[in-house]
C-alpha cells in the first residue's frame, strides 16, 4: 500500500512540471497585460514595450496573434493621446510585419488601424494623405485586395472633407474594378459610400439607386450585422429627407440594434441620436424622454443625448428663444452632425412659422414692428420671414412696404358648386364626342 502511494506521488511530481510549463504565447500575453496596466501611469514606457513585443523575432508564427494585439493596443494608445503623427509613422513602420503574414490578415489589421486613426478628431486631411501613400505602397507590393479597401476609405474621407467631385470619380472607378472580382462585401461598402455622396449632392434618385445596389449585393451573401446596420442607417436618412419619419425611425432602430450587437458604441450612439431627432420631428417629444430613460438610452447617455433632450424641451414649450439658447449652448454637438444640423434648422424654421401665425391670427392689419416686438425678434428677420410665408402661401396676405404693415386677408372658402359644374360640362362634352363618332361610323 505504501509502495503504491509513493508511485502515485512520483507520477504526480512528473506531471506537474509539464503542466506548469508556459508557452511563448502565454508569456507574451502576460507581458501585454502588464503593459496595458502601465498605459495610465507611464505611457512612454508602455509605447516602448509595445514596440518591443511587435519587433520580436517569430519565424514560426507562434506569437502572431499577440503581436497583432500589441499593434491594436499601441494604435489605441496613440489615438487616446491624440498623437496622430506618431500613429501614422507607427503604421508605416509596421509594414515589415505585414510581409510575414497573410495578405487577408494584413487587410484586416490595416482596416482596423485606419478606423482607430479616424477616432482622432480633425485629422481627415492627414488620413487622406496617408491613404494615398498606402495605395502607392499596395501597388508596389501587388496588394490589389488591400488597395481597393484603402481606396474605399479614401472615398469616405473625401466625402467628409466635402470634395464630392474627387470622391465620386474615385468611387465610380472602384465600383467597376470590384465588380470584376465580384467582392460582394466590398461592393456593399462602396455602394453605401456612393449613396452618401449622391445624397450630399442632393441627388436623391441616384442615392436611392446606389442604396438599392448595396441591398442587392447584401442579399446575395452573409452580411455582417455592422454592415447591415450601415445600410439601415442610410435608408433611415433617405426616408427622413423625404419626410417619412415613421419609416426612418424603424430603420434607425434596426441600425441601432445592429451596431449595439457589434459593440460599435460610436455608431450605436449616432443611431440613438437620430431616433430621438425623428421623434421630435414627428411632434412626439414625450417619446424622447421615454427612450432616454430606457436601458439602451442610459447605456449611451452623454452630452449629445443631453443636447437632443434640450431640443425636445424647447420644442415642447414652443419657445423660439429657448431653442436659440440650446443651439448656442450645445453648438459643437449639434453642428458637427449634418443630419442633426439640417433637421434642427427645419425644426426651428417651422417653430418660427407657428409662432408668427399664432401672433398674427387676431389681426387683419398689423404693423411689422409690433409683430417683431411681440415675438421679441429683430424686425428685419420677422419681415423677411413674413415675406417668405406670403410667397410660399403659408400666409394669405401682403406686406405694405410703404406703411410697414402686414395686411391679412380673410380665408375665402372654395365654391365647390363651380368646380362640380365644370366637371359635369366636361363629362357631357366627352359623351357628345363619343355619340358623334358613333354616328359618323353608322353613316359611313
Amino acid at each position: 500500500k505504501d509502495r503504491r502511494g509513493k508511485q502515485r506521488a512520483a507520477a504526480t511530481m512528473e506531471v506537474e512540471p509539464a503542466d506548469a510549463k508556459e508557452t511563448r504565447s502565454d508569456i507574451i500575453q502576460k507581458e501585454l497585460e502588464d503593459v496595458k496596466a502601465l498605459e495610465e501611469t507611464d505611457p512612454s514606457a508602455a509605447v516602448k514595450q509595445y514596440k518591443g513585443i511587435i519587433a520580436l523575432d517569430d519565424p514560426e508564427g507562434e506569437i502572431t496573434a499577440e503581436k497583432t494585439s500589441a499593434i491594436y493596443a499601441l494604435g489605441e494608445l496613440y489615438a487616446q493621446k491624440g498623437r496622430h503623427q506618431d500613429l501614422r509613422n507607427f503604421i508605416v513602420d509596421t509594414r515589415p510585419f505585414f510581409n510575414t503574414i497573410a495578405k487577408a490578415k494584413t487587410a484586416k489589421i490595416l482596416k482596423e488601424l485606419l478606423n482607430i486613426f479616424g477616432r482622432i478628431p480633425n485629422t481627415e486631411k492627414l488620413q487622406a494623405e496617408f491613404c494615398k501613400e498606402t495605395i502607392q505602397w499596395c501597388e508596389k507590393e501587388g496588394r490589389s485586395f488591400l488597395k481597393q479597401r484603402v481606396q474605399a476609405r479614401l472615398a469616405s474621407l473625401l466625402l467628409d472633407m466635402m470634395q464630392y467631385k474627387d470622391a465620386l470619380a474615385l468611387i465610380s472607378k472602384l465600383v467597376k474594378d470590384v465588380k470584376k472580382i465580384d467582392d460582394k462585401i466590398l461592393l456593399v461598402e462602396i455602394s453605401i459610400i456612393e449613396s452618401r455622396i449622391h445624397l450630399a449632392l442632393k441627388n436623391s434618385p441616384k442615392a436611392k439607386g446606389a442604396l438599392t445596389a448595396a441591398r442587392s449585393a447584401a442579399n446575395a451573401i452573409y452580411c455582417p450585422p455592422s454592415l447591415q446596420a450601415e445600410i439601415d442607417i442610410q435608408s433611415g436618412v433617405l426616408c427622413s429627407e423625404e419626410g417619412d419619419f415613421k419609416t426612418a425611425y424603424s430603420y434607425f432602430f434596426e441600425g441601432f440594434e445592429g451596431f449595439d450587437t457589434s459593440k460599435n458604441t460610436v455608431k450605436a450612439a449616432q443611431c440613438l441620436k437620430y431616433m430621438l431627432m425623428v421623434k421630435i420631428m414627428t411632434n412626439n417629444a414625450a417619446d424622447v424622454y421615454t427612450l432616454i430613460n430606457t436601458k439602451a438610452g442610459v447605456k449611451y447617455a452623454g452630452i449629445e443625448t443631453e443636447a437632443i433632450k434640450a431640443i425636445a424641451d424647447a420644442h415642447k414649450n414652443r419657445s423660439i428663444h429657448k431653442f436659440a439658447d440650446v443651439k448656442e449652448k450645445y453648438a459643437e454637438q449639434l453642428s458637427k452632425d449634418w443630419f442633426i444640423s439640417a433637421h434642427l434648422n427645419a425644426l426651428e424654421d417651422n417653430l418660427l412659422v407657428q409662432n408668427l401665425i399664432r401672433i398674427i391670427e387676431p389681426f387683419s392689419r398689423v404693423e411689422i414692428a409690433h409683430v417683431a416686438k411681440l415675438i421679441d425678434l429683430p424686425r428685419d428677420q420677422v419681415e423677411a420671414k413674413l415675406s417668405e410665408m406670403v410667397l410660399e402661401k403659408k400666409l394669405n396676405g401682403i406686406l405694405d412696404q410703404g406703411s410697414g404693415n402686414l395686411i391679412v386677408f380673410e380665408e375665402v372658402s372654395e365654391d365647390k358648386t363651380f368646380k362640380a359644374g365644370l366637371e359635369t360640362i366636361n363629362e357631357l362634352g366627352n359623351v357628345v364626342d363619343k355619340l358623334q363618332r358613333k354616328a359618323q361610323r353608322a353613316m359611313a
